[in-house]
């Protein structure tokens, strides 16, 4: 693998960690370094931290929120 592909690895943990556990990608690097990008996008998806599992998780959020305002409503509710 070429070192200035390899320093770019290093400095972000997560790229990083990916690396470690799909070793795969040594190779395909050393081969193709380009796919640097595309190793980016793989593990972005594999961490959950594209767009659209970002919005997933607000949108689990807000329906959370909304459960535990009807039960605080139901429970204020029995208490009159």
């Amino acid at each position: 693998m070429r070192k200035d592909v390899y320093e770019y690895i290093v400095v972000k943990p997560k790229l990083h960690q990916f690396l470690r556990e799909h070793p795969s990608w040594y190779r395909r690097l050393a081969r193709r370094p380009m796919d640097i990008k595309e190793m980016e996008k793989e593990a972005r998806q594999y961490y959950k931290q594209t767009m659209s599992h970002k919005v997933q998780n607000v949108v689990q959020t807000i329906e959370m929120a909304k459960m535990m305002m009807a039960m605080m409503k139901l429970m204020n509710d029995t208490h009159n």
